[in-house]
C-alpha cells in the first residue's frame, strides 16, 4: 500500500513538474519565431489565428476525454473488473479516433474559407491545412492517456507531452530554417511551416503512447483474466457514460478556446474599419503572439497547482469535512494571490524592457503588456476558484461563469475595438472584464458552499505591502544599473531581485504561519 501511494504521488509529482516544463519549452520556440527575421508580429498573426480554430476543434477531445475516461477506468479497477476497464478504452479508442479523423477532414477541406471568410487573414490558410491531421493524432493520444491515468499510470501521459513539446520546439526551428533556405523568408509559408511542426510533434507523442500501450499489453492480458465482478455493457452506453462525464469540463474548456477566437474573430475584422489591413494583422500578431503567451505564463505554475488542489479537496469533501475544505480553500486562494500579484506589478512596471530582453527584433507592444497584466492576478484566481468548485462537485459553475464573461467579451470587442481612439484595446479591456466576473461569479458561489475566512490583513495589506515594495526595490536596482551602463542585464537582475525581496516578505510579514506551509 505504501509503495503504490509513493508511486501515486511520483506520478503526480512529475505530471505537475512536466506542465512547468512544457510552458517554458514553448516560451522557447515562441522567443525563437518572433524573433525570426521575415516573421514577427505579421508571422504571429498567421500562426496564432490558425492555431486558435485548431485548439478550438482540438477541446472535447484534447481535455474532457482522458479526464473521462481516466475516471471510468478507474471506478472499473477498482472493483476489480479490468476485461470491463480495457473494454471502455477500446471502445473509446475507436469512437475518438472516427471523431478524430471527421475533425482533420473538416479542416483541411474548410480551410480555405475558414482563413478568408471568419478570421479574414487569407495567408492562414496554409497553416490550418499544415495543423488538419493533429486533431486525428490529439484524439487517439488523449484516450490512451486517459486509460493510464485511470491506471495511476500518470508518467506516461507527462512524458508523451513533454516530448511532444520538445519535439514541437525542435521541428519548429528545421522547418522555419528550410523554408528561409528554399523559400526565402516568406511569412506565409513560414508560419505553415511552424504549424506543420505541431502536427509532427502529435505524430510523435501518439507513436511514443502507443508504444508504452503495446510494451504493457502482456501484463494487461494478464489482469484481463483475473477480472471479477465483470459488467457487460452496450457499446452505445459506454460511448454515452464517456460523453456525459467529459462534457462538462469540455464545455469550460471550449469556452475557453471561444475566448482566444472571439479575438480572431473580431480584432482584424475591426481594425480593418480604421487602418490598412497589414497593419491590423500586425496588431493582432503582436496581442496574440507576444502579450498573451507571457501573460499565459503564470498558468504553468497554477494549472499544476490546481491538478493537485481538486483531488485534496474532493477526499475531504468526500469524508464529509467542509471545516477542513473552508481552511484549504482560504489557503489555495492565498496562494494563488501572492503568485499573481508580484507577476502583475513587475508586466506593469517593465513592459517594455521585458519585451525588449525576450523579442529584441520585435519589441513593439509595451502598452498592450501594461494593459493585459492587469487582468493576470483575476485570471489566476478564477483558475483556482474552478478547481475548487469542482473539488466540491460544483462542476457547472465554471463553464457558466466565464460564459458569461465571454459574452460580455464579445460585447465589449464589436462596441470597443471599432472605436479609432479605443482600437485593439477593446479586446484587452474585454479579457479583463471576463476574468473579473468569472472570479466575481465563482468567489461567491463558492463562499455561499463553503464557509471561509478572510483576513483582511492577510489576504490584502501584507500582499500589497510586499508587492509595492517588492516594485520599489526593482525599479531602484534597474536605474542604478543603467547608470552604471549594465543596459542588457539591468532587467534580469531588476526582476531577479525584486523576487527575491518578495519571497523574504513572504515570511518576514508572517504571511503564511510555519503551520500552513508544513500543511501546504
Amino acid at each position: 500500500m505504501k509503495n503504490k501511494k509513493e508511486s501515486f504521488i511520483k506520478g503526480i509529482f512529475f505530471l505537475l513538474i512536466s506542465q512547468v516544463f512544457i510552458k517554458i519549452v514553448g516560451l522557447i520556440y515562441k522567443l525563437y519565431l518572433t524573433n525570426k527575421e521575415g516573421f514577427g508580429d505579421a508571422g504571429n498573426a498567421i500562426y496564432s489565428s490558425g492555431f486558435q480554430i485548431y485548439a478550438l476543434l482540438l477541446t472535447f477531445s484534447s481535455t474532457g476525454v482522458p479526464n473521462a475516461i481516466s475516471k471510468l477506468v478507474s471506478e472499473r479497477l477498482a472493483v476489480g473488473d479490468n476485461r470491463g476497464a480495457n473494454k471502455i478504452f477500446k471502445i473509446a479508442f475507436v469512437t475518438f479516433a472516427l471523431i478524430g479523423i471527421t475533425g482533420s477532414v473538416l479542416l483541411f477541406l474548410g480551410a480555405k474559407t475558414i482563413a478568408n471568410s471568419w478570421i479574414q487573414i487569407p495567408e492562414a490558410e496554409y497553416s490550418l491545412i499544415a495543423l488538419s491531421p493533429s486533431i486525428f493524432f490529439v484524439s487517439i493520444t488523449a484516450v490512451i492517456r486517459g486509460y493510464f491515468n485511470g491506471r495511476m499510470s500518470f508518467s506516461a501521459t507527462a512524458k508523451s507531452q513533454s516530448l511532444e513539446q520538445i519535439f514541437k520546439t525542435i521541428f519548429t526551428c528545421l522547418l522555419v530554417e528550410m523554408v528561409c533556405v528554399f523559400g526565402k523568408n516568406n511569412t506565409k509559408i513560414m508560419a505553415a511551416a511552424a504549424n506543420l511542426a505541431t502536427t509532427l510533434a502529435t505524430m510523435s507523442s501518439f507513436t511514443y503512447i502507443y508504444a508504452f500501450y503495446k510494451s504493457k499489453r502482456k501484463e494487461i492480458g494478464q489482469e484481463i483474466l483475473q477480472s471479477v465482478n465483470y459488467k457487460p455493457t452496450r457499446i452505445r452506453k459506454t460511448i454515452k457514460q464517456i460523453i456525459t462525464v467529459a462534457m462538462p469540463i469540455s464545455i469550460s474548456s471550449l469556452i475557453s478556446s471561444f475566448n482566444k477566437n472571439i479575438d480572431s474573430f473580431t480584432i482584424v475584422r475591426f481594425l480593418k474599419q480604421n487602418m490598412e489591413p497589414e497593419k491590423a494583422k500586425i496588431q493582432y500578431g503582436i496581442l496574440s503572439g507576444k502579450i498573451d503567451s507571457l501573460c499565459a505564463l503564470p498558468f504553468a505554475l497554477n494549472s499544476a497547482f490546481v491538478s493537485a488542489l481538486v483531488p485534496n479537496i474532493s477526499k475531504t469533501m468526500a469524508k464529509g469535512n467542509k471545516f477542513e475544505v473552508g481552511k484549504k480553500a482560504t489557503m489555495f486562494i492565498l496562494v494563488s494571490i501572492l503568485v499573481g500579484l508580484p507577476i502583475t506589478a513587475l508586466m506593469f512596471i517593465f513592459p517594455k524592457e521585458i519585451l525588449s530582453l525576450l523579442f529584441p527584433n520585435a519589441q513593439s507592444g509595451a502598452m498592450y503588456l501594461r494593459a493585459s497584466s492587469i487582468a493576470i492576478i483575476f485570471m489566476l484566481l478564477a483558475q483556482t476558484l474552478s478547481g475548487l468548485l469542482q473539488g466540491i462537485g460544483k462542476v457547472k459553475i465554471p463553464p457558466i461563469a466565464f460564459g458569461i464573461g465571454m459574452i460580455v467579451k464579445f460585447i465589449c470587442n464589436i462596441v470597443l475595438i471599432p472605436k479609432k481612439e479605443i482600437g485593439i484595446y477593446g479586446a484587452i479591456i474585454g479579457n479583463v472584464f471576463c476574468n473579473v466576473i468569472a472570479f466575481i461569479i465563482e468567489i461567491v458561489i463558492f463562499s455561499r458552499s463553503i464557509k471561509m475566512k478572510f483576513e483582511f490583513k492577510k489576504f490584502i495589506i501584507k500582499p500589497f505591502f510586499a508587492t509595492i515594495i517588492m516594485s520599489i526595490i526593482s525599479i531602484l536596482i534597474y536605474n542604478f544599473l543603467q547608470c552604471i551602463e549594465l543596459k542588457k542585464m539591468a532587467i534580469i537582475i531588476a526582476l531577479s531581485g525584486g523576487c527575491l525581496v518578495y519571497i523574504l516578505l513572504i515570511f518576514v510579514l508572517k504571511i503564511f504561519a510555519i503551520k500552513e506551509i508544513k500543511a501546504f
